[in-house]
């Protein structure tokens, strides 16, 4: 258990930190492209081979807090100026003796950017496998992944009073989720993560954080909140012994049960218009598609909410075994990694799974009256990064102003073309009409649209001058086209480009 942190100490350590450089960006040079990418896939000697004899600030505690390999205890001290290894000591980060200090814990550079610009944080979390030299303990605190950073970036950018974080393990839902709101409550099942989070916030000098021991909903039960963002243990492991049970990852219930149970319980903790925002895994079971199976949770919530859940990707039940098996640290072509991968394969058999999609869920309860956001929709080959929130963001402004207007209405609206959007033409050789014509979003979701030449024709024209209608009309006079067939055939698609960010109101 990490000791609870001292704050002055924390102070220091940030303040040694910022004077050895100690950033993603000063390390990825000093070892290169290469070897920072390895780091990710665990492999720790090419960055130290790349680091050579160097004995300056940066290169020990890349070695020390990055690649998690013992120092020799001088080196740290000159590094840490005012922590020194017996500060990490303290703080549970390291063990010292008279000759070297080794770590307890990672402490790694995590580069963002938001809304506002380019930022970054130190992130403390357990040793990886790669330092440990073989598998991880099951209560071990993982530190920043891939999905991590998904969930900050489409964690929605609009002020808001108080949030909740489910699950925060080593506490960066948290640390994003406070730059927009004015508290934030973090919960988790294990005391380990807990005291990470307080650690890192501590090191990052944001407050406005407090952490609760317990599962799920339990720690706050009667209370709502604006916002609840949680990566939760969603990863669908099967529930027979010998099968390592990772508290980061696996929440502990058969298939998943756990997104389900977050889905239905999730709506009497949001204020009303309040938004929740998850990653989560769900089965193809039984021939009913995973998105339904979502669809009949959002439906079965006690509280109505408005849905959005993105399909990202799926896998079939022997890849996704081998890639949590990998995960957790057991290597390809053993004994072990075989014997887990047919667990596997036996529980999702036993359930009729042929399919596991991964994604996104953005809840939201109303703030009067029925649900008027039902979409459920795979996008397999999306773009992901850090603006995908202030995207998700104009996409509900979008949908609440269109739910307020008839087809009148919005003909009689001005809408431009999003900065990001392009077209593309496709002409057979010879032929001077196109074949296909496709819209192209740089941002966003990345979506391609075919369109026809009217609708095309009707975006090009949204140059923020004059109304739908108008435009419409025009356009029928000049493909001699009847002007009211031409707009029922119309307002509905720009309804959809509107919601998904290739048309803005002005």
């Amino acid at each position: 258990m990490l000791p609870d942190p001292d704050p002055a100490l924390c102070r220091a350590l940030a303040a040694d930190l910022r004077d050895a450089g100690f950033t993603a960006e000063t390390l990825r040079s000093a070892w290169g492209d290469a070897a920072d990418d390895a780091i990710a896939r665990g492999l720790r000697s090419p960055a130290d081979r790349a680091l050579g004899e160097r004995d300056d600030a940066l290169a020990v505690l890349g070695r020390l807090l990055v690649l998690g390999m013992p120092q020799p205890a001088a080196s740290v001290d000159r590094a840490l100026v005012r922590t020194g290894g017996d500060g990490l000591s303290r703080l549970g980060l390291a063990v010292v003796s008279a000759a070297s200090v080794r770590p307890q814990a990672v402490v790694r550079p995590q580069s963002f950017t938001d809304e506002s610009g380019a930022g970054q944080w130190w992130i403390a979390s357990d040793l990886d496998e790669a330092a440990l030299g073989g598998t991880l303990p099951e209560d071990h605190v993982l530190g920043v992944g891939g999905a991590s950073l998904t969930l900050a970036g489409l964690q929605l950018p609009t002020p808001a009073h108080r949030a909740l974080d489910v699950g925060v393990g080593c506490g960066i839902q948290a640390l994003r989720a406070r730059a927009h709101v004015d508290t934030v409550v973090a919960t988790d099942i294990s005391e380990r993560a807990l005291a990470f989070t307080r650690l890192n916030a501590l090191l990052n000098d944001v407050d406005g954080i407090e952490v609760r021991l317990g599962s799920l909903f339990a720690p706050v039960a009667g209370e709502q909140f604006d916002r609840i963002v949680s990566n939760p243990p969603f990863v669908i492991t099967p529930r027979v012994a010998d099968v390592p049970a990772y508290e980061y990852r696996d929440g502990g219930m058969v298939g998943d049960d756990v997104v389900a149970a977050f889905v239905t319980g999730v709506g009497e903790h949001l204020a009303p218009g309040g938004v929740a925002q998850l990653l989560g895994n769900w089965e193809t079971r039984d021939g009913i598609a995973g998105l339904e199976r979502v669809r009949t949770w959002v439906e079965a919530s006690p509280v109505p909410l408005d849905a959005w859940v993105v399909e990202r990707e799926s896998l079939d039940p022997l890849s996704y075994a081998e890639l949590w098996v990998r995960d957790g640290g057991t290597q390809a072509g053993t004994a072990g990694f075989s014997r887990l991968v047919d667990a596997w394969l036996d529980d999702f058999t036993a359930r009729a799974v042929t399919e596991v999609g991964f994604g996104y869920l953005l809840l939201r309860r109303p703030v009067g009256g029925a649900p008027t956001l039902a979409r459920f929709e795979r996008l397999h080959n999306a773009l992901v990064g850090d603006s995908l929130g202030t995207h998700l963001a104009g996409a509900l402004a979008a949908h609440d102003t269109l739910a307020t207007l008839d087809d009148a209405a919005l003909a009689a609206s001005v809408v431009i073309v999003a900065p990001d959007v392009t077209e593309a033409r496709h002409h057979l050789p010879g032929s001077e009409d196109p074949t296909v014509i496709e819209l192209r979003q740089g941002g966003g979701f990345g979506r391609s649209l075919a369109v026809d030449p009217g609708l095309a024709a009707l975006v090009g024209a949204c140059d923020g001058d004059l109304p739908l209608g108008v435009l419409i009309d025009a356009i029928a006079q000049l493909l001699e086209v009847d002007a009211s067939a031409l707009r029922a055939d119309l307002l509905p698609r720009v309804r959809e480009l509107a919601f998904t960010g290739f048309l803005r109101f002005a």
